[in-house]
This record gives structure tokens, sequence and C-alpha cells, in this order.
């Protein structure tokens, strides 16, 4: 009876943290969809281009560790102001399916850039997390998970906080109501578009750094994206703090669905768990269950 409450914990506790990191690769979803409508179906490939440059950074001998994350972030706001800049931004005013479009465009495009820079070989992602365990009583939790949780907390209620009681942040929130009325408030949707992109590749950066800590760096890494979307659905595509507990849900309950459900599954429960779960939440609310509900009068 003892070991099996230990592993109905252990279980939990790996579903929270692993849930904790879903949410913020779904923030990035969220940010950017919050300041322009875009849902940015290449997240997904943003994080894969970001981990080839951490790659490049970290195996460079003439660059020291701080100064190779510096270098990363830094490449990460370029890249989300060059997307906005370039290819988002004169998008503005046309329709869903025309950005849609271009998002899956955007994806075909950094594969390919990728590709063409630094190949399709594998190549081992930089340990940057300890690769020795983090032991906590009887509960065992794999380092890079562990800490990347306890971080990607920090960044929850850090973003929570920014988005609801910053006047920059309450700047964003009004950009994401409405760009119209924004703009009669004096507030740049331009600008708050670029830094919400900004914001989603340094995120993209975080979770590259986490998910492939001391792991093989293939195209298929970029599934990460795919894990957060129904974290992002659940949450519903405006809600910062709603990101924080879907992620929480998705998480524990893959988690469990893994331990249990998998052999009697041949595995597969604990892939389809997420997009079940969001089908059923989308059927019920389809903004999600802490999505903005909009009310549109004819």
């Amino acid at each position: 009876m003892e070991f099996y409450l230990i592993d109905l914990v252990q279980y939990l506790v790996d579903g929270i943290l692993t849930g904790l990191l879903y949410a913020v690769v779904a923030l990035a979803f969220i940010v950017v969809y919050r300041s322009g409508k875009i849902l940015n179906l290449a997240q997904g490939e943003v994080v894969i281009f970001m981990a080839y440059i951490i790659w490049t950074l970290f195996n460079s001998a003439l660059i020291p560790f701080w100064l190779a994350i510096v270098l990363t972030l830094i490449a990460a706001a370029l890249l989300g102001l060059g997307i906005e800049r370039f290819i988002f931004r004169p998008l503005i005013g046309q329709p869903s399916w025309a950005i849609i479009i271009i998002s899956v465009g955007l994806m075909m495009l950094i594969q390919g850039v990728t590709q063409v820079i630094w190949g399709g070989g594998e190549r081992p992602f930089p340990t940057i997390f300890p690769e020795s365990p983090v032991i906590i009583g009887e509960l065992v939790f794999t380092s890079s998970i562990f800490w990347g949780g306890i971080i990607s907390l920090f960044i929850l209620v850090g973003l929570t906080f920014l988005f609801g009681k910053t006047r920059w942040g309450l700047k964003l929130t009004a950009v994401a109501e409405d760009h119209k009325v924004a703009q009669s408030m004096g507030i740049s949707v331009s600008r708050s578009m670029g830094n919400a992109w900004m914001i989603g590749c340094v995120l993209a950066s975080f979770a590259a750094v986490v998910f492939l800590n001391g792991q093989a760096l293939t195209f298929d890494a970029a599934t990460i994206g795919l894990h957060a979307l129904p974290v992002v659905l659940l949450a519903g595509l405006e809600s910062i703090s709603g990101a924080f507990i879907a992620g929480i849900i998705v998480g524990v309950g893959e988690s469990y669905a893994a331990a249990y459900l998998d052999p009697l599954t041949d595995g597969a429960m604990s892939q389809a768990f997420p997009y079940l779960l969001m089908l059923l939440v989308l059927i019920i609310r389809p903004q999600g269950i802490f999505g903005w509900k909009i009310i549109e009068r004819v």
C-alpha cells in the first residue's frame, strides 16, 4: 500500500512538472495570439531553430556558458521581431485563412532554413542541467524536468503579473481585446505585436533547453509545439493564467495515462489523452475553460 501511494505521488508530481513546461510553451502561443489574433502553428519549428542556435553557441570554444545564454536570448528576441515585422505585420486586416496559410508557410520556411544551415543529421544537444536525478525522499525526478518545472512556475507567475498588473502588460491586454480601441488610446499595435513575438521566441528557447537537455537534436523535437497545443485550446487562446491550470491538467492526466493505461493500449493512451481532453472541452466550451467569451451585437 505504501509503495502504491508513493507511485501515485510520483506520477502526480511528474505530471505537474511536465505540465508547467507545457504551459510555458503554450504561453508562447497565447502571447502571440493575444497581440494579433495569430495562432502560430510554427511554434514547434521555432523551438527547433532556437535549439540549433543554442547547439552552435555552446559548441563554440570561444564563448563562455553565460554569454551563450545571453546571445541565445538576444537571437530569440530578434527572430521574433523579424517574423512579426516582415511576415505577419503586412497581414494586418487580412482574413484568418490567409494568416493560417502563412503560418504553415512559416513552418516550412523555418524547416528549410534549418536544413540549409545545419543539415538534417542528428546532433547531441548540450547538457545544461545536471545529469544526476533530483531525489526528494522516495521520489526521483529527471533533473531537467524538475528544475525546468520550477523555473516555469516563476515564468508563469511573472507573466501573469506582467499582463495583469503592469502598465506595459495592460497595453498588450488592450491590444488583445480590440486593435481599433487600443489605437484610439494611443497604444502602438505594431509595437505590441513585436514585443509579443519576442516573448514567444524567448519562451521557445527556454523550452528547447529543458526538453532537449542532453538529448538528440532532430526535427522530431518539433512535436513539442503539438504537445502544447491541447494546453492552449484547453486554457483558451487569450488566457495567461489559464495556461497554468490547463498545463497541470494535461501533464497529470498524461502521466497517469502513461503509468496505468499505456500497458493496455501499447503506449497509445498517453499520446492520445491530451487531444481527447481537448476535443471534449471544445465541444462543451469552444473558447476553452478560461477563454474570453466574445459577445457580438448584430
